[in-house]
């Protein structure tokens, strides 16, 4: 049987910071991450608020927008690409 690796969500891993006492290096040593990437989920969590990790396959709102504006630009081209174009028929 497969052993099951606990996640541990950037949240939860901002908020220890917070709550441990511990400098901000000591527990990204303590959790095998980068310093950085801990400052940047802190800085997300300051500026973003709820918003800041939505979880797997969630975008925030304004990511979500913009996938979605993207595809829709996509599929316009393709349906103006697909259009006769003027003068090129028979």
């Amino acid at each position: 049987m497969a052993k099951q690796q606990l996640k541990i969500t950037p949240e939860f891993k901002v908020n220890l910071v917070e709550s441990s006492g511990k400098s901000v290096p000591q527990i990204a040593r303590d959790l095998g991450i980068s310093d950085s990437i801990l400052y940047k989920w802190q800085k997300q969590l300051v500026t973003q608020g709820e918003q800041a990790f939505p979880g797997k396959g969630h975008q925030i709102p304004a990511e979500e927008e913009l996938r979605r504006l993207r595809l829709e630009v996509e599929h316009l081209r393709q349906e103006r690409d697909i259009l006769p174009r003027r003068g090129t028929c028979g």
